[in-house]
């Protein structure tokens, strides 16, 4: 029993969104990191973000169909790219052809389905200048590879 949170116990099951920019590449969400991306280049998908059949009303309700209790929505994985404006970043979707905030969708959708909301939300930011995984000042930047890609 989680003592915080005993009703995520006891709901037993969710749904589990796990999106956001890194659905552009249509590969999978460590598609930075693993196909060694800078973040000059991967910041390109950005630029086309514009989530044409994001609809988490849709979700909300298969949802509450299905018999789940809560959803979860990635608002900001490991590449840093924020679902909502924020106070600390750019990089964001209201910065790009979506133009909104789509965590607030996603909270009215599900509250008003009577579902529980939930975040998962990466501290990990691999496009923030100075994050490293080694605690270093510098950031450390994954290298491009020589090697063609796919855009």
């Amino acid at each position: 029993m989680i003592e915080h949170a005993p009703w995520f116990t006891e709901a037993r099951f969710g749904m589990f969104v796990h999106w956001g920019l890194y659905a552009l590449p249509a590969r999978h969400e460590w598609v930075m990191q693993r196909e060694r991306r800078t973040p000059d280049e991967y910041e390109r998908y950005a630029r086309w973000f514009d989530p044409d059949l994001y609809d988490p009303r849709e979700w909300a309700a298969a949802a509450r169909g299905a018999g789940m209790k809560y959803v979860v929505l990635t608002t900001k994985h490991h590449e840093g790219f924020c679902l909502w404006d924020s106070k600390l970043t750019d990089y964001s979707a209201t910065h790009t052809p979506a133009g909104r905030d789509l965590i607030a969708e996603y909270v009215d959708a599900v509250a008003a389905e009577g579902l529980k909301v939930g975040f998962y939300h990466s501290l990990i930011d691999w496009h923030h200048r100075t994050f490293s995984s080694t605690g270093a000042t510098t950031a450390r930047r994954p290298r491009a590879r020589s090697a063609q890609r796919r855009p």
